[in-house]
Formats: structure tokens, C-alpha cells, sequence
């Protein structure tokens, strides 16, 4: 007896990665096994910077919280650590946000942590 293939489902699977790929360079957008291979290395390449892309918004919220608090002469570590004993709950994103768009608010917190 013959050996049956579902031509159907493989076809299927094909066009939705060649859809995905539509759009890049070269051969990865036509030719089936560079462009499997290209899209499964975009898959990994998206979950690795989904968790990089956070790492790297941290390191830039301390940054802008650390030029912020310089101005006002404390350094980022004597800042945190003034700010967690004093009990105030502000996460890095709210502080960098207020020390870029709100310096007088960000000035009001470095005065109530100083004291």
C-alpha cells in the first residue's frame, strides 16, 4: 500500500511561516528552509529580548534617577537607601519619570528623604 502524506497540513504549516517572513531580505523570504530557519531564529532572538528589554529599561531608569539625585548632591545608592528607610514606596520608573518631566516634584522627594 502507498505511503500517504497530508499534503494539506504541511502546505499549510509552509505558508505560515513563509507569511511570517515576508518582508526580509534575500532568499529568507522565499526559499522554504532558509526561511524556516530564519523565522525560528527570530522566535528565539524575540523571546531573549522580551527579557532584555526590561533589563535594559532598569539600567536606564537608575541612570536618569542617579543624574537626578547628583544634582541635588546625593549619589543614586545614598538615595535608595535613604528613600527605603524612610519607608517611601516609589518604584524606579515613577522616580525616573518624575527626575526627567518633574524635577520641583522629583527636588520635594530628595528634601523629605534628606531631612
Amino acid at each position: 500500500m502507498p505511503r500517504s502524506v497530508n499534503t494539506v497540513a504541511s502546505r499549510a504549516r509552509r505558508k505560515k511561516v513563509m507569511k511570517q517572513v515576508k518582508g526580509q531580505f534575500g532568499r529568507r523570504k522565499n526559499v522554504w528552509t532558509v526561511a524556516k530557519n530564519a523565522y525560528e531564529k527570530g522566535l528565539s532572538y524575540a523571546y531573549r529580548d522580551r527579557r532584555t528589554k526590561k533589563r535594559n529599561f532598569r539600567a536606564l531608569w537608575i541612570q536618569r534617577i542617579n543624574a537626578g539625585a547628583r544634582l541635588h548632591g546625593m549619589s543614586y545608592s545614598e538615595f535608595m537607601g535613604k528613600l527605603h528607610a524612610k519607608n517611601i514606596e516609589l518604584n524606579r520608573k515613577v522616580l525616573a519619570d518624575l527626575a526627567m518631566n518633574h524635577p520641583e516634584a522629583f527636588k520635594a522627594i530628595v528634601d523629605a528623604v534628606k531631612k
